[in-house]
């Protein structure tokens, strides 16, 4: 697809998403409660943990479409909404989310990983970057790993402790710590990291 069309049909989509995200109110990413949920003090520190690292590693990557603006907004973007987008998707598989949710929360995913990677390289390099699907293939899968990273909770009653299989998702719990999810934590942290030194080194 020519990158032009291409570019008018993802911001028709995101204009749909944004104007479903000022009407519907139902859509949790709205709530209070969303927003107790993710400002915890440990989801913060492994982001803002995650954010140095990418900002570190970025001049040694021999990426030149990585830099420190782009790992910013994508990083930003990721652990405002993959927590929400992933669980919806996750619910909307299930039944659980009506199309509007889902399609709400496929076009966050697209956004944060795609489309402003996209358009941030087109305006710094006057061109449509090349690397857009090796691009969206690999912040794909990163923003599934941090939108169950910081879905972990101990109020499931299942043996993955994930906060979107509970019907009052995404209620905070007080009853959260780091420490009861750590292990679970750790199992999503170090094939991320791993990939990620691979990559630089």
């Amino acid at each position: 697809m020519d990158p032009r069309l291409y570019t008018v049909v993802w911001i028709v989509a995101c204009a749909g998403a944004l104007a479903a995200l000022l009407v519907r109110e139902d859509l949790e990413i709205r709530s209070a409660d969303y927003w107790r949920f993710l400002l915890q003090p440990w989801k913060l520190a492994t982001f803002a943990t995650a954010w140095m690292a990418l900002l570190l590693l970025a001049p040694f990557a021999g990426d030149p479409t990585w830099d420190r603006v782009d790992a910013t907004f994508m990083g930003v973007l990721t652990f405002a909404t993959a927590p929400w987008a992933v669980g919806t998707l996750a619910k909307g598989l299930f039944g659980q989310r009506g199309a509007v949710p889902v399609a709400v929360a496929a076009c966050l995913w697209l956004f944060s990983t795609s489309w402003s990677y996209d358009a941030y390289l087109w305006w710094r390099d006057g061109a449509y970057p090349d690397s857009s699907l090796s691009n969206l293939v690999a912040s794909g899968c990163l923003y599934l790993y941090a939108g169950v990273l910081w879905n972990l909770s101990w109020r499931s009653t299942s043996e993955l402790p994930i906060a979107f299989q509970d019907s009052e998702w995404p209620a905070p719990s007080d009853g959260d710590r780091f420490l009861r999810v750590a292990p679970f934590a750790a199992g999503v942290i170090a094939p991320v990291a791993l990939v990620l030194l691979t990559f630089v080194l």
